[in-house]
């Protein structure tokens, strides 16, 4: 018998083949206990950044450490580099501490939110860095760990924090809304249509107590909306986005960090920034777009190659823009440039 065993979701209408979604293979347990992270676009993130840089030594701030990827390929690129990184997740700040160790005080880790950037450098005693980069959402590690309840592909508590010390839980955020502010949430942050039917599904669990797991959350989902046929996309999908940018309030963060970016860079510093979906990619678009803020680097995004997504297919929708801050000098009339014809 097969160790590696596989079972579908509860609510799938089978027709032919199983789709299969869930393993317990014993190796990924481990990979998921050891905060291993596939990094994306990892070697061209450290190159736009040290392209653009202005300084042959540049101090560097990677706003979302992770497991550590992008600041390695920064950190491998010279001894001249510095890297401060920040990250709110106390495991990835744990795993990229024991990954790069090696570079001893050229690594400077931060417990804290990119919100926190101007604060945090300041107490550093840090006045500007030579570039920043920053790869938004959620990390594979994040997903994969059933405690972390940000999939419902493993059963675990309805939590989705990323830093699971602190703030409010996906199940209270479903507790204290409304039917109709949680039905706007879905519907806003996960583009869910069915927002309202799937609102009231999930309070009627609530008061009902069914609503403990992951697997809960997603029985709910199903009831108000039925069960999704093979090769589709799983019905809990949207709202388990929208629950968890709203849990780690994920869209203020990143309009935090476009404005405070441009007072904690050196003049004609890049800022790098990987999206995942159109919510965010669209406020790092019109950030850029405003000509007396920024000078556009990629006139449209970067992608991950081919042989990038093949080897992970959780890249394909990474969308990678960079900009740099004006110099001192450059005088320009403050208007967002013509909207482009990118995708």
């Amino acid at each position: 018998m097969s160790t590696n065993l596989q079972l579908a979701l509860p609510g799938l209408v089978v027709e032919r083949e199983v789709e299969w979604v869930f393993s317990e293979d014993a190796a990924e347990e481990i990979m998921v206990e050891s905060f291993v992270h596939t990094t994306v676009m990892r070697d061209l993130v450290a190159q736009m950044l040290r392209e653009n840089a202005k300084t042959e030594s540049p101090l560097f701030v990677d706003a979302t450490l992770g497991g550590g990827g992008h600041t390695e390929a920064l950190l491998e690129s010279s001894d001249a580099v510095r890297v401060i990184g920040f990250d709110r997740d106390p495991a990835a700040r744990e795993a990229a501490a024991t990954r790069l160790a090696r570079f001893g005080d050229r690594l400077r880790i931060v417990a804290a939110p990119f919100s926190r950037l101007p604060e945090e450098l300041a107490a550093l005693g840090v006045a500007r860095v030579d570039g920043l980069c920053a790869d938004l959402g959620v990390s594979s590690p994040q997903l994969d760990d059933a405690g972390r309840g940000m999939s419902f592909r493993r059963e675990g508590p309805i939590d989705m924090r990323m830093d699971p010390t602190s703030g409010e839980t996906a199940l209270e955020l479903i507790d204290r809304l409304s039917d109709e502010e949680l039905a706007d949430v879905i519907f806003r942050l996960g583009d869910e249509r069915r927002s309202r039917r799937i609102a009231r599904s999930l309070k009627r669990a609530l008061q009902e107590n069914d609503l403990h797991t992951t697997l809960d959350l997603r029985r709910a989902i199903v009831r108000a909306v039925g069960p999704v046929r093979v090769g589709g996309v799983d019905p809990a999908t949207r709202t388990f986005q929208a629950l968890r940018i709203k849990v780690n309030a994920e869209l203020e963060e990143l309009e935090t960090l476009l404005a405070v970016a441009r007072d904690v860079l050196a003049p004609g510093a890049p800022c790098a920034i990987i999206s995942f979906h159109s919510l965010e990619d669209r406020l790092v678009k019109q950030a850029f777009r405003v000509r007396e803020q920024w000078n556009v680097v990629t006139k449209k995004p970067l992608g991950p190659s081919p042989e990038e997504e093949e080897a992970n297919p959780r890249a394909r929708s990474a969308k990678l823009r960079v900009a740099t801050l004006p110099m001192a000098a450059e005088v320009d009339d403050g208007e967002a440039a013509p909207e482009s014809e990118e995708p």
